[in-house]
């Protein structure tokens, strides 16, 4: 803060209608849940049907490892769809850029639910779905920093954190709705139904997810942050090179910042459910524990958001990750009483309480290290290789720790504090920008 009045700072935010901050609310999170709904859907049906309909072998385990290869292909792509399309958001608009990704992903999870089988059309069945797979990576790339800029910078400033924490929720959202689906539509048909046609319902019902993100998209205004950049032509020719030459320290920062983040919901979003199968639970069971966390994580993420604006990100951020740190042992112990409310209190705490706390504001709290030319690639950058390094890892390196050490979870938590210690050293050095202007 540079020390002035707070009534002495002018809050440009306040220019902007309220109906217009209730679109881009709206559009950013719906976006949101199209991406989580699409992931947690395709992950499950990569493990249920995709196996033996797409990649049909011999052995059923050769067949489950290459619908899980496709599965992470996504992954691989998730930082290229970053950095193209942060490029065209600094360069053309935030709103352009989010039609293009959100059409993108529509349309790929609809044609995923039409595709014919290996069956039907021999080898070009897994390839087909495979190149979907890769559109859809594309696109979810540059989602996220495009929706969570939708939102922050029509955000008042002294409500940003509660807005940046709407992306957030629509990730919640999508996690719950996939689970929903997928379970409702395995219940609903028999076990042939199911793999002749069942399993297709829950990809063509995002249709409608897709119908309504376009519909708002399509009401919502540029940015007043990207038409200030047009106004007073600070467009960046080349975002990405701009980003690393003069804003290297707020990316590495961000990328430390997201360490704990996706280490942690990665962890408690779905390495909960195999753990928790392992040691006895039906499946069934580990899924409704992290469904209810889900549900009473969304209006704690929009609880934390706003206890951000009043108390600041970066002390908010660092109480979490020693929180979340503190947690993990007693977080194994309750899994390991072996009772479904044990693993639901394990759960809620863990992903619904202490994850939204510093899962809340980690959007915000990017948005604010970068100025308006360069902020969608700042925070996609930041984003994409900090969930590359620490987000799909995170439960591969917690299988093989229980693995090698026969079931203890000990060295788990060790592994989740480094992380949590890499993240807190990393926004001990950012400034907490929280209720000054954004541009």
């Amino acid at each position: 803060m540079t020390g002035a009045p707070e009534d002495a700072v002018v809050d440009k935010s306040q220019l902007i209608s309220d109906k217009d901050r209730r679109r881009a609310l709206f559009g950013s999170a719906v976006g949101s849940a199209v991406e989580w709904y699409d992931f947690f859907l395709y992950g499950t049906m990569s493990a249920l049907v995709f196996g033996p309909l797409f990649f049909p072998s011999d052995d059923p385990v050769s067949s489950q490892l290459l619908s899980l290869a496709a599965f992470a292909f996504a992954f691989a792509i998730r930082p290229i769809g970053g950095i193209v399309f942060s490029h065209i958001g600094d360069r053309i608009g935030r709103k352009k850029t989010l039609v293009i990704t959100l059409g993108m992903m529509g349309v790929a999870t609809v044609l995923i639910g039409l595709m014919p089988t290996y069956a039907q059309i021999g080898v070009w069945a897994p390839i087909i779905l495979t190149l979907l797979r890769l559109v859809q990576g594309l696109a979810l790339g540059g989602e996220w920093g495009g929706g969570l800029l939708m939102a922050v910078e029509y955000s008042p400033r002294k409500k940003r954190g509660f807005y940046g924490a709407m992306p957030q929720v629509g990730a919640l959202v999508g996690l719950a709705l996939g689970n929903l689906a997928a379970s409702a539509s395995s219940a609903i048909f028999s076990e042939a139904d199911f793999l002749s046609f069942g399993w297709r319902i829950p990809f063509l019902f995002s249709i409608v997810l897709v119908a309504v993100g376009f519909w708002i998209r399509h009401t919502v205004d540029e940015t007043p942050s990207f038409k200030m950049v047009q106004e007073t032509s600070k467009t960046a020719k080349l975002p990405l090179v701009e980003t690393l030459r003069h804003h290297w320290r707020s990316v590495l920062i961000a990328v430390g910042a997201k360490i704990i983040e996706t280490s942690t919901f990665f962890l408690f979003a779905t390495f909960t459910v195999s753990y928790a199968v392992s040691l006895g639970f039906e499946r069934n069971e580990a899924l409704n524990a992290v469904l209810i966390a889900a549900v009473v994580g969304i209006p704690m993420m929009l609880l934390m958001g706003s206890l951000s604006d009043r108390i600041g990100r970066k002390k908010q951020f660092i109480v979490g990750a020693v929180l979340v740190a503190a947690f993990i042992v007693p977080f194994f112990w309750l899994i390991n009483q072996g009772t479904f409310f044990s693993l639901t209190i394990a759960a809620v705490i863990g992903f619904g309480v202490i994850w939204t706390s510093y899962g809340s504001v980690i959007g915000t709290f990017f948005a604010e290290s970068f100025p308006a030319e360069v902020r969608y690639t700042g925070v996609s950058l930041g984003y994409q290789v900090g969930a590359a390094i620490a987000g799909g890892t995170a439960p591969l390196i917690a299988t093989a720790l229980l693995a090698q050490y026969e079931g203890a979870y000990l060295p788990v938590a060790v592994f989740i504090g480094v992380c949590a210690a890499i993240s807190i050293v990393a926004v001990a050095f950012a400034k907490d920008r929280s209720g000054q202007e954004l541009d």
